[in-house]
Order: C-alpha cells, then structure tokens, then sequence
C-alpha cells in the first residue's frame, strides 16, 4: 500500500521510519521501473542520505525535483538540452530551497522536453519518459518525469512547473492531482522572475488534496521583489479543505475546445460523469463558457514564447562567445528560437495588452460563476511514436529561415496543431493567472486516465481544494496506486 506525503511525514516524526529508510525504498523503486520508464534523469542518492531536513510539514520526506526551472546549487541544470550538458547549478532557487524548507530531501530530477516546450517528455539528450499505466504511451509533458515517479511510486510527491498545463496534462495523462497555483502565489527568483512573463508557475503533482493542500500552505508567499505579488491566504489552504463547499456554489461547464479543434468521446463523458456527480451532490451547474478569444491568446502565447525563447538564447550566445546554429538544439526549440528574433518590442506589448484584457474578461466570467469545469485534455495520452508533426511541416521547420515573421509564428502554430488538439484546455489559466485544478476522475476503454479541470478566480485557490475534497471523499478519485491517508 502506498502512502500520501503527509502519511510519510508523520511515520518520520513518530519514528515508525527513518527519512533514510524512505529514501531507501524510492531508490529500490527507482532501481526496478525506472529502466523502462525513463522518468529519472539524475540522482543523488549518498548525498540525500546524508543530508538533515527541517522540521517543516514534510520533514524527511524524499522528492524529485524537475529537471527544468527547479535549480539545486551543485547539482545538474541541462533543461533536457544538449546544448546545456555540463551546466551546474550556481545556486539554490527559492522555490527549491522553499522545498527544503518544508522538510523534503531531494533524491534528483525528472526527465522533462527541451527547455519544456512540449505537451509530451522525449528530449534528444534522454529519450522518451513511458507512461506507467502503458508504456507504449507519453505520460505527458513537461513534467512528464514528474508525472511518471509519482504515478509509479517511486515517490510520494513530486516537483513540476507549468507554463501552458504542463503540471495539468501529465496530471491527466497519467492518473494524478496537478494544481497550477495563482501567478504570483509561489516563491520565484533569485534570477528568473517572471517565468514567460508570469505564465509559468512552479508547484508540484500529488495523489492526495491534504498533500496539496499542506503543499500550498508551505509555499505561499509575497516577495517584494517579485514582479507579481498574490496576498497570503492567511487562514490556511489545508485548514479549507476541512470546510464545506458554499450552499450557493455555481459551476459552468463545457466540453467546448478553446480553439475549436476536436475533443473527444471521452472528454466529453469524463465531464459528464463530473457534472451528474455535482448535480448528485445538490450543486447547481451550468453549461456556459467565458467570452476569452482562444486563438487570440494561443499565437499570442506563441509570441511571448518567441521572444522570451530569443533572449534566452541571445544571454546563452554572450556566455558562450559564439552563435547558436541549427545544430546546438531540437528542431521544434530552434524554430521557436526564429520565430522569436523577429519579433519585436511593439509585438511584445501589444501581445501583454491582449493577456491583460482577456485576463479581465475571464474574471467578469466569475461574477457569475464560481468554478469552471472543463476537461483536462481532449483526449489520453498520446503514443510514444505518434506523429504529432507531418514529414512536410519537418521539411518547412528545416528551412524557416526563409519566411518571414509571419510566415514563422504561422509555422509554430502549424507545428504544434497536433499537439495543441490533444490539450487545448490548459494555457489559459497561464495566460489569464488564474489556479486551475485537474483531477483524476476517469478511466477510458483504453485503460488510460483522462482528468478534469476545475478553473476559479484569481487567488481562490481554497474552492478549488474544496471541490477536489469532495470528490476525494466521495471516491470519485482514480489512481494507478491506490494511496493510504493515516490520521485522516
């Protein structure tokens, strides 16, 4: 039987187990599935032996880190890129180091895709991460490693980020909790603060609300120096959960794509069987959907990636002392790369103005409504192998040199349709700020989970948990591992 993070802590403080046999009995795991898995890219395993923990919430709990935006002072930072092979970590970052300060003991990292430009995890540098309810399927990306650990065992919790649902949709590939927390919820810097202009937001996949709650409560914070800044929750997240959902409680539904591509049969019954379970449980649901224009926000989402790509590069240049060619890198991460040295200042603004105005124009959704519940993603998870670019768009991206501007952002868009159509639920959340929850709720004929997504106002993180809680405790809830909870 498996235990929930919080379970784990409190067999540690009771000294029923040791951090250190903990740590040995994830690495045993890690031994056995992760050949073919593929999840862990980098370990630490004397190191996290020998190192004390604080006495935080978690203390002597083991964790992985996401091998992408999660830095640790002296261990490997590569991003999933050959290009940044042999790069170490010059410091600790405060998300990281807010880890350490809940009590956790960081075993290693996770495979992720190129600098986490993908929906699924299959960087060049470390092959593809299996999907442990199948391993001929992705579990998603980018905290597709993440998202595989966690749903084989091999941890309790594990680290991600995500900059466009990259904790949601390996969340729904692959049978797991993942929260996306308010922009400005959760420690950033010392260096990058603003993480695709706010889009991308660190926190973690779970397989019990007590542990995202108690996760939430550890991390939330306001920096003074951080660009975006959310107020405390000062009551607590886990205390939320103790209470009961508002008599009044309103939630829209749809099964509607954001970008008018397809969705499928079970998306659709996933939310469905969501919705006959609120209508069960006297909650008054409504099908409708916020007035956001999708495609707007998706080429301008392509923008803010181009540019914020462009820079990065043009930084990695300067450190290098010489230009970066088709070659230092995977063809998707260099097309982004040109499309991004073309844009320009006026395109960067005018693409922040339109997040700013659709960001209001999702919460007027709310003054209405007080959850929005889509599907997590359109369909299951995709096979290793499946083609999710054309022979003929490869052959454009290797020449995308010749077109022009538009013709590049043209060719983002055309490259990433596939993938797009499978998950087209999650980046508006990135875009607009606002949390968003996918939960494991189904199963298709397939045997591979679908999650759903509860969406909420800015900062109202606490009625998201709330309405994970009760599908929780209604055993709405689908896991791989089934996950015992001690002193519930």
């Amino acid at each position: 039987m498996s235990y929930d993070a919080t379970s784990l802590a409190k067999l540690v403080k009771t000294k029923q187990i040791s951090s250190t046999e903990l740590i040995e009995q994830s690495l045993k795991k890690i031994d056995q599935d992760n050949p073919e898995l593929n999840a862990v890219i980098h370990r630490r395993d004397q190191k996290a032996k020998a190192e004390s923990y604080s006495d935080g919430p978690f203390a002597g709990v083991p964790i992985l880190l996401k091998g992408l935006g999660q830095s640790l002072a002296g261990e490997p930072a590569t991003f999933g890129s050959k290009l940044m092979v042999g790069n170490i970590a010059p410091k600790t970052d405060n998300f990281v180091q807010a880890l350490l300060d809940a009590g956790f003991l960081i075993l290693g990292e996770t495979n992720a895709p190129e600098f986490g430009f993908k929906n699924i995890t299959d960087p060049d540098l470390y092959g593809p991460t299996r999907n442990p309810w199948n391993l001929e399927f992705s579990p998603g990306g980018s905290s597709g490693g993440s998202a595989s650990a966690l749903a084989s065992d091999m941890v309790s919790l594990a680290a991600g980020n995500d900059g466009g649902g990259s904790i949601r949709i390996p969340a729904s590939f692959s049978g797991l909790m993942g929260l996306k927390p308010t922009r400005g919820r959760v420690p950033v810097g010392p260096d990058t603060w603003r993480g695709w202009q706010g889009a991308s937001i660190n926190f973690g996949l779970t397989r019990s609300i007590r542990d995202t709650a108690t996760l939430l409560d550890c991390l939330q914070t306001v920096q003074p120096a951080a660009p975006f800044q959310t107020p405390m929750y000062p009551s607590g997240f886990l205390n939320a959960t103790k209470e009961e959902l508002p008599k009044d409680l309103k939630v829209a539904y749809s099964y509607q794509s954001p970008v008018g591509t397809p969705v499928s049969d079970d998306a659709v019954e996933a939310v469905k069987k969501a919705v006959d379970f609120l209508d069960q449980q006297g909650i008054a649901t409504y099908q409708a959907e916020p007035k956001t224009d999708g495609i707007a926000l998706m080429k301008g989402y392509y923008v803010i990636n181009g540019g914020e790509t462009a820079a990065m590069f043009a930084n990695l240049e300067q450190a290098l002392q010489r230009e970066l060619t088709i070659d230092d890198m995977e063809l998707t991460t260099w097309n982004i790369y040109q499309a991004g040295k073309l844009i320009s200042a006026v395109d960067y603004s005018h693409t922040l103005d339109l997040w700013d105005n659709q960001s209001y124009v999702a919460d007027q959704f709310y003054q209405d409504y007080d959850l929005f519940l889509t599907p997590t993603t359109a369909y299951t998870a995709p096979k290793i192998d499946q083609e999710l670019m054309t022979p003929e768009t490869l052959e454009k991206m290797r020449h995308v040199d010749d077109l022009d501007k538009t013709g590049r952002l043209d060719l983002i868009w055309e490259f990433f349709e596939r993938s797009l159509t499978l998950s087209p639920f999650t980046q508006q959340a990135n875009m607009t700020g606002q949390p968003a929850l996918s939960l494991p709720t189904y199963v298709s004929d397939n045997d591979l989970p679908l999650g759903i997504q509860f969406t909420a106002r800015k900062g109202d993180e606490a009625l998201l948990l709330q309405m994970g809680k009760l599908f929780e405790d209604q055993e709405q809830l689908k896991f791989l591992h089934s996950t015992e909870q001690i002193d519930k």
